[in-house]
């Protein structure tokens, strides 16, 4: 087991150096000289060599990415090149208000996906199951921010149960938090609500039909513990979408976050998108890695658990 744990430790750390190395280089490359977006068009020339100048944006290339890669290390991502704030404390104000939504809306995926993928698997045909096979068409026919807004109409505008808008800490309000954060968590689990309910329900009728099964039931097993033993075999499939679905979640975010008004790492990558500000954005991409690898890692020990084979891959 200790092996298992160490290998994906090495692999989540070289997929870290990999991808943080390869975005500081591709956004040096797409986003060329980044005074103009900073500055604005009718900044002149001497602006423009002076702020290259305090940057450190004449340096060569490798000297900034040596620059860059050893202070990020230790959690020092530099200074904003729009603002000359530290970018780890603008990325660590944003992180909470990305981390409520997408966890919630993780875990709305994760039990009403089991919910779903359950019942439609022990009855394979019926109303549920039909039902679920249309939502999964429609769905994923449904622009994201389309789907936002249309919440926002019913049950902000209309139905005022919740607020258009907006974000509320924990710290002044639970239930103000709980509130804001409901319109955007949902809108982003409904795709992978049905995801997830339909790789269980796969899994579930492809375990169900197995002959260790119909051996449990012979062996005179009720009906509880037969579905615990199917379900438990049928979960990996489900879960490692339930983990990939998370990796996607940060990025769709972004759309959410513009349409709810929340002060997120999607709000930000939008805003340093526009203007080039490059350090924002490496500090955010290395961020977002470092929870995927953390999710990947956390879903290898989870499938580990489930099915001890795969300790030995």
């Amino acid at each position: 087991m200790l092996t298992f744990i160490a290998r994906r430790l090495v692999s989540g750390i070289v997929l870290l150096v990999v991808v943080t190395s390869a975005t500081f280089f591709l956004a040096h490359l797409a986003v060329g000289d980044p005074t103009a977006g900073l500055l604005g068009n009718n900044a002149t020339p001497a602006q423009q060599d002076a702020l290259r100048a305090k940057i450190g944006y004449d340096d060569p290339l490798l000297t900034q990415f040596g620059s860059w890669f050893s202070h990020a290390v230790t959690g020092d991502f530099g200074t904003s090149w729009r603002n000359f704030q530290p970018v780890a404390d603008q990325i660590a104000l944003r992180v909470p208000v990305t981390l409520s939504v997408v966890v919630f809306a993780t875990l709305l995926a994760a039990v009403l996906g089991l919910v779903v993928g359950v019942a439609t698997g022990l009855r394979p045909g019926g109303l549920l199951d039909r039902g679920l096979k249309l939502a999964s068409v429609v769905l994923f026919a449904l622009p994201g921010f389309w789907v936002s807004l249309v919440l926002v109409t019913w049950f902000a505008i209309q139905l005022k149960w919740f607020p258009a808008i907006g974000y509320v800490s924990p710290d002044r309000s639970v239930g103000d938090w709980l509130r804001s954060i409901t319109l955007p968590s949902v809108s982003l689990a409904l795709g992978a609500i049905v995801m997830v309910a339909e790789q269980l329900r796969n899994g579930f009728l492809q375990v169900a039909n197995q002959d260790f099964v119909r051996t449990l039931r012979a062996r005179g097993l009720s009906h509880r513990r037969v579905t615990t033993h199917v379900l438990r075999n049928a979960s990996p499939a489900a879960l490692t979408v339930l983990a990939l679905m998370f990796v996607g979640l940060l990025g769709g975010a972004i759309v959410v976050e513009i349409v709810f008004n929340l002060p997120g790492i999607g709000s930000l990558t939008q805003s340093a998108s526009q203007i080039g500000d490059i350090p924002i954005l490496l500090g955010l991409t290395a961020v977002t890695v470092v929870f995927v690898v953390i999710v990947n890692f956390l879903l290898d020990l989870v499938l580990g658990w489930v099915n001890p084979k795969v300790r030995e891959r």
